[in-house]
Parts: C-alpha cells; structure tokens; sequence
C-alpha cells in the first residue's frame, strides 16, 4: 500500500506522529465533535499542545463537508498573512492543485490602507475579493481580525459566497469579536475558535487535518 500524501516523510515521523495523537486522544477525554471534526480539533492540540481547544474549537454543521469538497476541487486558498502559507506544505497542496494566496504585503494594498484610513488586512481581502479568489474558495485568518470582519461584510452585504471560512484570529481588539460574527453566519460553512485564542499554527494545523480527510475519501 502506497503511503499517503498527508503521510510524514518517514517511518520514524509516522510513528511520532501516531504516538503524539494517541496521547491527545487519551487525555483529551470526552468531547462532543464528530469523528472528522476530531481530527481537526486534535491536530491543532497536536500543534500547539493546548487542550484548550477541546471546545474552543467550533464548526459550521456543513464544515468539513464544505472543505473536504473545496480541497477535492482545487479551490484556492487565500490566507490573511504569509506565515499560513509558508506553513503550509507545498506536496500536500499540490496534490490538489490548491494555490495559496496573501496580499497583505502588496504596495497596492498598503496604499489603498493609507488612502482608505482602514487596514491592510481589510484591504488585501477586497483585493483577493476582486480577483475572483474568495468566491468558491478557502479563507483562512489567524491573524487578523479585520480581515475577518471584512469576510463577513463581503458575505453579508455583496453576495460572497466562499467554500469555507477558517476564523481563527489570535488576540485581544476584535479577535473574539470577528469570531463571533463569523460563527453567526448560516449559509456559509466555517470553523473557528471561539474567544481570544487563535493563530496562523492552528489555521495549518486546521488546513493539513482538512488535507488529510480529503486524501482519505480518494
């Protein structure tokens, strides 16, 4: 049997990897997640060793449907900062033809931050917005809350209508409060960590556990 994409590279890392998951799985105890949804909850654990995330962690009831599906069909994936992408593993994305996108560093969007009086987090979603990538794509934020908000804005008020939302800012302006207005959203599936808790570790750790399951269903 050929060894999965998702797969770490060698036997040693597999096993680590097993051993690691089986202790998050026997300390973690109960919880109230379905079998695929637990898979994402205990690779973020797994990521940040913070059990915390065992009801922090919340889905959108068409979540991992919606991104298993996205994956499956190549979406793109527009991250608020580059560290999510450069976390990111190239092979396991390749596999799907997934490009990765951030524009928070562009000239353009830093001018458009200045003129607007906004920020580049909210500009670089209206860039990504206009280029077509956030419409049936993954939006994947664990940095900034103003990105987030302005997700949602796109979604509530010009018909965006993205594969799925990944919230997962970390901090203490808007943080929990972009989270929030995320997980009110009914027609677009989302996963998110509630409260001040979050980050781009968690948001990969979210995307290679999405990975995974979508490597099992081929």
């Amino acid at each position: 049997m050929s060894r999965l994409v998702t797969d770490q590279l060698t036997d040693a890392g597999r096993r680590i990897e097993h051993d690691s998951f089986a202790i998050v799985d026997a300390e973690a105890g109960d919880h109230a997640y379905s079998g695929d949804q637990w898979q994402v909850v205990r690779r973020m654990i797994h990521a940040t060793a913070d059990f915390d995330f065992n009801g922090l962690t919340g889905f959108h009831p068409g979540a991992i449907d919606a991104g298993v599906k996205a994956i499956r069909s190549g979406a793109p994936l527009v991250a608020d900062v580059e560290m999510i992408c450069v976390g990111l593993s190239s092979p396991r994305l390749a596999h799907f033809g997934i490009t990765v996108h951030h524009f928070i560093a562009d000239p353009d969007v830093i001018a458009r931050a200045e003129q607007h009086n906004s920020t580049r987090a909210v500009q670089a979603m209206r860039k990504a917005a206009s280029l077509g990538l956030l419409a049936g794509g993954i939006v994947a934020v664990g940095n900034a809350p103003t990105a987030l908000l302005e997700v949602v804005r796109l979604i509530r008020d010009e018909n965006l209508k993205p594969a799925l939302v990944i919230g997962m800012p970390v901090g203490f302006v808007s943080a929990a409060e972009s989270k929030a207005a995320v997980s009110a959203l009914e027609q677009t599936p989302w996963i998110v960590t509630h409260g001040r808790k979050g980050g781009s570790t968690l948001v990969v750790a979210a995307i290679h556990a999405l990975l995974a399951l979508a490597e099992a269903q081929t």
